[in-house]
């Protein structure tokens, strides 16, 4: 179980990362400032994915 959910959630990080570049990239934001939007998107993914995790793995 723990094997499968760490696949998807790889696949999920690799997804969010290559729509946060297409929005970069559309909203031609500047590249100070993408690093910026790269970290807290995944940041906050990853906590979503961890808190996902801990309740589906105790409950």
């Amino acid at each position: 179980m723990s094997l499968l959910f760490i696949l998807f959630a790889a696949v999920i990080l690799f997804n969010i990362n290559n729509l946060t570049n297409n929005l970069c990239l559309q909203k031609e934001i500047p590249e100070e400032k993408q690093a910026g939007i790269f970290r807290t998107i995944n940041i906050l993914i990853t906590i979503l994915l961890l808190s996902s995790y801990v309740e589906i793995s105790f409950t």
